[in-house]
């Protein structure tokens, strides 16, 4: 009575042939089949060269000569859509997102900068003698308006 019992269940998975369609790239045993649109997806999510070029088993040397163009797009489609992410979390008044955009943006510091418009008027000892003529004169005239 030594029976196994009846599995229930799904069976297990079979591999199953399928074809790429992509650049073949590399030489003799090295030829890999590469999608070009695959290496823009992974560039727009931030992977390196050296990591697309791993997952597909080829040089980064070879990745870059082959794929320059999907590289740069894949990027380039990252930090837009990174900017429209910040823009989105600025408009729900996200106030790092808020300081850092204008920060980078409309060139906005935390730092007054130091220029002649605010920076203190000069004195001295003549101008002070200056100032308290200057002020009897007001006096003066504010006693005696007439007089002016």
């Amino acid at each position: 009575m030594n029976e196994e019992p009846k599995k229930t269940g799904p069976k297990p998975k079979q591999l199953v042939e399928a074809t790429i369609v992509g650049l073949e790239v590399g030489r003799g045993d090295n030829k890999q089949v590469v999608p070009p649109d695959q290496v823009e997806e992974l560039a727009s999510i931030g992977c390196t060269d050296r990591e697309i070029a791993t997952f597909f088993g080829v040089k980064e040397d070879t990745l870059r000569r082959n794929f320059a163009d999907n590289l740069a797009k894949g990027r380039e489609f990252q930090k837009t859509r990174l900017r429209r992410l910040m823009f989105k979390a600025a408009e729900n008044l996200n106030p790092a997102i808020l300081i850092f955009l204008s920060k980078n943006i409309l060139g906005m510091t935390d730092q007054p900068l130091q220029t002649e418009a605010n920076a203190p008027l000069p004195w001295t000892d003549d101008e002070e003698e200056n100032v308290e003529e200057l002020q009897e004169e007001f006096e003066k005239t504010v006693d005696n308006p007439e007089q002016s």
